[in-house]
């Protein structure tokens, strides 16, 4: 009974018909998880100074907790592989945002050098790791066979874009209100704007009924043979370009 359950399950999931390529979604997500979620490690260099006033520490020992997090990324990266090839992006993604969005909340909340390691240092220097570039690349390769390298670049390009929005924002913030209220808003960003977007993630086209896009531009093609024999010479290239 259950398999014939799951079966009626894959062929109604076979009939989805969308008006887009759903992998185009699946950019956009991307592209606004890396702007926020990559910058949202690199904004400690935003937050390191107003730190060092407030507390007095020693620059070595505070600066420290960056480099911690790069030893804790190190750490992370091999099983952020190996956790997407068994369970695929979403459950590493959105792990990844729930120990991020921690790391910056509980950073409001530091009084010993301990505490920063543990939040900036390891919450959210592990944490992005399990939500930027490995697990994109992973999943994002199987939606796309002509276009991936312009999916991938596009999605990477979110970086760029996030620091030069962001990163001024949580300047002015710091300025006017602190660095713990910038840590708290940060933090309520990540978490309010990442967990629920990348609830759209799916590992791969089958799982929506689809087909990566070069193959369903290759159906088009099959589809179009007919009326291209009786077309100009012109028409036909195009149609062999899409296809």
């Amino acid at each position: 009974m259950s398999e014939r359950a799951g079966a009626a399950r894959k062929i109604s999931v076979s009939r989805v018909r969308l008006p887009f390529f759903y992998g185009w979604v699946l950019v956009a997500v991307s592209f606004v998880t890396m702007a926020i979620g990559v910058n949202a490690r690199t904004a400690f260099s935003l937050l390191f100074p107003p730190i060092l006033d407030e507390f007095r520490w020693d620059r070595a020992i505070t600066a420290g907790a960056f480099s911690f997090g790069f030893l804790i990324s190190a750490v992370v990266t091999p099983c952020v592989g190996w956790l997407t090839d068994r369970r695929g992006p979403r459950l590493p993604i959105e792990a990844g945002i729930v120990a991020m969005g921690s790391g910056l909340l509980l950073a409001s909340l530091i009084r010993e050098p301990w505490q920063l390691y543990l939040s900036l240092g390891a919450l959210v220097g592990g944490g992005v790791n399990l939500l930027a570039y490995t697990v994109q690349s992973l999943y994002l390769t199987s939606w796309f066979v002509r276009r991936r390298g312009l999916a991938l670049s596009i999605a990477f390009s979110g970086v760029g874009i996030g620091s030069v929005t962001i990163l001024p924002w949580l300047q002015s913030l710091i300025a006017e209100r602190g660095w713990r209220t910038a840590c708290w808003s940060l933090g309520l960003l990540v978490l309010i704007a990442l967990a629920p977007l990348n609830l759209l993630l799916r590992r791969k086209p089958a799982d929506l009924g689809l087909e990566p896009v070069a193959a369903l531009l290759r159906l088009i093609g099959r589809s179009l043979e007919p009326c291209a024999r009786g077309v100009s010479g012109g028409w036909r290239s195009a149609i062999s370009v899409l296809c």
